[in-house]
């Protein structure tokens, strides 16, 4: 199955990390990609201890009006990571955050739909971020809309160690 969790609201990527505990928890072969995350967080380093391939290009920088060419290398070979990902027999793949790269122009629609069509049927894929389009709801199984209803951020309370990453 093909999953999705997108929206504005907190809970995204958590969501996958619960999946992909739960995968390992089974004997399950997990690999976690990380699309433009800007810092390493616990639940990551969790889910390597647990035995999860972790997968990330980022380097932490954020993307101000328009990405700069470092940030495209950094997707594009991510991308190519998670292509070849698909091959090598992994029960779930998450692909955390790749959705973003949609409203920065550093991927297409395309190249994310390509992924989706690719993943073998026996694989759970999930793909987090804000923005899904209407070609990629449709082409996915499950999807979730995290809507914020109200944040502690908005009231200028910082990400905290161990809560928000």
């Amino acid at each position: 199955m093909i999953q999705i969790y997108t929206g504005d609201g907190k809970g995204k990527t958590t969501a996958a990390v619960g999946l992909a505990l739960r995968a390992l928890g089974a004997g399950k072969r997990v690999a976690f990609f990380q699309f433009m995350k800007a810092w390493v967080s616990h639940e990551i380093a969790l889910l390597q201890k647990c035995g999860a391939l972790i997968n990330r290009e980022w380097d932490g920088t954020f993307v101000n009006d328009k990405p700069i060419s470092k940030q495209i290398r950094m997707v594009r070979r991510q991308y190519g990571n998670a292509l070849k990902i698909l091959e090598k027999g992994f029960d779930v793949v998450v692909l955390d955050e790749i959705i973003v790269t949609l409203h920065w122009g550093l991927l297409r629609e395309e190249d994310i739909a390509k992924l989706m069509q690719k993943a073998p049927k026996e694989m759970e894929l999930i793909l987090t971020g804000r923005g899904a389009t209407p070609r990629l709801i449709e082409l996915a199984d499950l999807v979730t809309h995290m809507d914020k209803v109200k944040h502690y951020f908005d009231k200028g309370v910082q990400a905290r160690v161990g809560i928000e990453y």
